[in-house]
């Protein structure tokens, strides 16, 4: 069934409550389904149509869910494009594709209009074929983040898409009485996230800008229960001394990286809210999430959901013993449909019905699931093993650090050494001596950086993420 159809059914049932709530306006569920049919009509009477691959590119916006819902009622396989994207990477992308049409902001002859915004319709590729037609009813293609490597067009499928939601809200445990503080791009969270809210009947609250003082008064204004954000908005909100209530909010997950424990306490004690961390992936979903452990253990992911499957698995694939740290493996609904590019099908990808995330974890004896870090990215100094987002986190907890990136550099006897790259808060005066001793009485002697750089900014990827090389 086609997801946008099975939304509108399901928005019959609270037609009048809030859907969107912008800072100008609010749209009940009968406005946003009713004006992404009236742009549906527009793209379709332009030759967008089943198949055709329609390229959305926009900031959070109402606009951009109406456009996301259009094309999906069209039957097009919609492909989210950040607007952050240099003018190159956007380029690559529609290349990449092979995008038929791209909807974005702008002015001309021929206009189509969504709310009060100008939006066109610019031909990118001949039609000649549809878009990833090895997948039946292909809805979606995303792009993975590419931390450690080429990025990958992942497509799902309108079947997988509603699998996915009904999966991940079992965890989440979301309905029309809730109301999302959205602070992430949300071109790159669209599926799960946006799709569930509104398969839910959720509000989806958009922040105009993502300070502190914002994301407050967003969730103050619009009675606001769940803030889904990143680290770096927890960051802002415990900096901010100014910012002291986040009204109705009730829970607050954390998503894209790692949180600092230290930061999960500071939280808790401004907010009286713990702090869930939430593994999600765009092949899988959202299999995990910690909304059972998060004041006892906020470093660690969670539980998995009723529905997936997680395993620790090692080289040979054979289940670890709890404790074990080893290959993170998940299965369950919702899995991805195939990659775009080259063309293959989930079944080549999964192992023994497995699909393994890149990720290095440990699991207790009750199912609860921690990151060690990506496997490309773990150092090895004569033996030992050392993941870089352990020992980032001891530096990130230094009172005058930003940020931190650690990997592995060359070494004549050991073969690799601890290097990181760090970022200084303004006005801060450190030099490398005082990040190793700092160090030195949390982190093991092997583990401690040997080579540090101070530089301006990190390399990171278009959703947030520390770029590893």
């Amino acid at each position: 069934m086609n997801v946008f159809k099975r939304i509108k059914q399901r928005a019959a049932r609270w037609p009048d409550r809030p859907a969107i709530h912008g800072a100008q306006a609010t749209l009940t569920f009968t406005e946003v389904i009713a004006a992404a049919e009236r742009v549906a009509d527009d793209l379709v009477a332009r030759g967008v149509t089943a198949g055709t691959g329609l390229g959305i590119s926009d900031h959070n916006s109402a606009e951009f869910i109406i456009a996301m819902l259009a094309g999906l009622r069209c039957g097009a396989v919609v492909v989210p494009i950040a607007s952050n994207l240099t003018a190159a990477e956007r380029e690559a992308l529609i290349e990449g594709v092979g995008i038929h049409a791209l909807l974005s902001e702008g002015e001309g002859d021929g206009a189509l209009m969504i709310g009060a915004r100008r939006f066109q319709v610019q031909r990118m590729h001949r039609a000649e074929e549809r878009i990833a037609p090895h997948i039946a009813e292909a809805a979606f293609i995303r792009f993975t983040s590419g931390t450690t490597g080429t990025s990958k067009g992942v497509v799902l499928s309108h079947s997988t898409v509603i699998e996915r939601v009904e999966a991940a809200n079992k965890g989440l445990g979301l309905s029309e009485h809730d109301a999302v503080v959205w602070v992430l791009p949300m071109a790159y969270h669209f599926v799960v996230s946006i799709m569930l809210y509104l398969y839910f009947g959720a509000a989806v609250i958009l922040c105009e800008d993502f300070t502190a003082q914002a994301i407050a008064q967003c969730a103050q204004r619009f009675k606001g229960t769940l803030l889904y954000a990143a680290p770096t908005h927890i960051r802002l909100l415990v900096a901010d001394r100014t910012v002291t209530s986040l009204g109705t909010v009730r829970q607050v997950i954390s998503t894209s990286a790692g949180l600092p424990v230290g930061l999960c306490a500071q939280f808790k004690e401004r907010f009286g809210l713990p702090v869930s961390q939430a593994f999600g992936i765009i092949e899988v979903g959202l299999p995990i999430i910690n909304t059972e452990r998060s004041d006892q253990d906020p470093e660690t992911v969670g539980h998995a959901l009723p529905d997936h499957e997680v395993a620790i698995l090692d080289d040979a694939l054979h289940p670890l013993p709890d404790g074990s740290i080893g290959l993170l493996a998940l299965r369950g609904p919702g899995l991805f449909d195939g990659y775009l590019s080259p063309p293959i099908l989930r079944d080549a990808v999964l192992q023994r019905g497995w699909f393994l995330t890149g990720d290095l974890a440990m699991r207790t004896a009750d199912g609860l699931v921690s990151i060690k870090g990506r496997r490309k990215s773990m150092i090895n100094i004569a033996g030992n093993k050392v993941f870089p987002e352990d020992v980032e986190a001891v530096i990130n907890a230094h009172p005058e650090v930003q940020a931190s990136r650690v990997f592995g550099g060359t070494h004549a006897l050991f073969g690799e050494i601890v290097e990181a790259e760090v970022v200084l808060t303004p006005g801060a005066v450190l030099d490398a001596e005082d990040i190793v001793s700092f160090c030195r009485e949390r982190l093991s002697a092997y583990k401690l950086p040997q080579r540090i750089h101070f530089v301006e900014a990190l390399a990171m990827t278009a959703t947030g993420k520390v770029k590893r090389v």
